[in-house]
C-alpha cells in the first residue's frame, strides 16, 4: 500500500469513527430500528388498519439527534421499491428540517413552515437553505431502510416545508431531535407522523403556532393566504378531516 493510499484509509476510518460516535452520543435516548418500524407500520394504512385519508401507501421514515445525525431510517414494505424511492432522503431530510428549526419551548413542523417560505412569506427561501449533500444521502441502495441504512451515522442535512417532520420530545419534555415521514401526500405524511410520534410516546409538546399550543398542522389558507402564516393547503383528501380527529391539526 502506498503512502497516499494509507492516508486516504486512515481519513475514511477517522470520517467513519466519528460519524459513529456522534451517532451513538445522540441517539441512545432515541428509538432504534426495530422500534421505529414497528410504530410506522402500526400507523400506516398499508400495513395496519389506520387510515390516514391520502392515497394509504406504504412508507419511509427517517429519525435524527439534535445534531441532526441520522439514528434509523425505515420502511413499511418488504423491500426498498414498494415505496416511493424519491421518498427516503425526503424522510431525513424532514427529520433534519423539524429538529433545526424546533427548539426547548417551540415545536415546529414542517407543516407549520409551508406558507413562511412562500414568496412574500416571512421565511421565503429557507427551503434553499442547508441542501441536502448527496454523497451522504446515496449509495449502499442494498441496505435502505434497513438497520445499517447508509444515511445512519450521517448528517445529510436538507431542508423541507411540506407536512411529514415533527420534532421529538421525551416524557420530561426535553428535545431530543426529530422524525420524518414520507411516501404519500404531504398532508398524510404529517398524519402519519403524527401517529408515529405517539407511538414513540415522544409527543410532549412545549409550545407551538397551532391553535392548540403545538405543532399540528394548520389548514387556514384562504385565497392563497393562511390567517395564521403558517398555513398548510389540502391535499384532496380526508387528510384534514383525520388531522382534526386525532388531533393533528385543524
Amino acid at each position: 500500500m502506498t503512502l497516499a493510499n494509507l492516508k486516504t484509509t486512515a481519513a475514511a476510518f477517522g470520517l467513519g469513527l466519528l460519524a459513529t460516535q456522534a451517532a451513538a452520543a445522540g441517539c441512545d435516548a432515541l428509538p432504534d430500528h426495530a422500534a421505529l418500524t414497528a410504530a410506522l407500520k402500526a400507523s400506516t394504512a398499508a400495513t395496519s388498519e389506520t387510515v390516514n385519508g391520502g392515497l394509504e401507501l406504504n412508507m419511509w421514515a427517517s429519525i435524527v439527534d439534535r445534531d441532526g445525525t441520522v439514528c434509523a431510517v425505515a420502511m413499511t414494505g418488504d423491500n426498498r421499491g414498494d415505496q416511493w424511492p424519491g421518498s427516503r432522503v425526503i424522510s431525513a431530510q424532514k427529520a433534519n428540517t423539524a429538529n433545526a428549526f424546533s427548539l426547548p419551548g417551540l415545536a415546529l413542523s414542517t407543516a407549520n413552515l409551508y406558507s413562511a417560505t412562500q414568496p412574500g412569506g416571512s421565511l421565503f427561501g429557507l427551503q434553499f437553505s442547508n441542501p441536502v449533500n448527496p454523497q451522504i444521502a446515496y449509495g449502499g441502495a442494498e441496505n435502505y431502510g434497513m438497520e445499517n441504512d447508509p444515511l445512519v451515522g450521517q448528517q445529510p442535512g436538507g431542508v423541507n416545508v411540506f407536512g411529514g417532520g415533527l420534532a421529538l420530545y421525551d416524557a420530561e419534555g426535553v428535545l431530543l431531535g426529530a422524525i420524518g415521514v414520507s411516501g404519500d401526500t404531504s398532508c398524510a405524511d404529517h398524519n402519519i407522523a403524527w401517529r408515529t410520534r405517539d407511538a414513540l410516546g415522544l409527543a410532549i409538546i412545549p409550545g407551538g403556532v397551532s391553535a392548540n399550543g403545538d405543532d399540528g398542522i394548520l389548514y387556514d389558507i384562504t385565497d392563497g393566504a393562511s390567517a395564521s402564516g403558517f398555513g398548510h393547503p389540502t391535499c384532496g383528501g380526508t387528510e384534514n378531516t383525520i388531522a382534526t380527529e386525532i388531533g393533528a391539526g385543524q
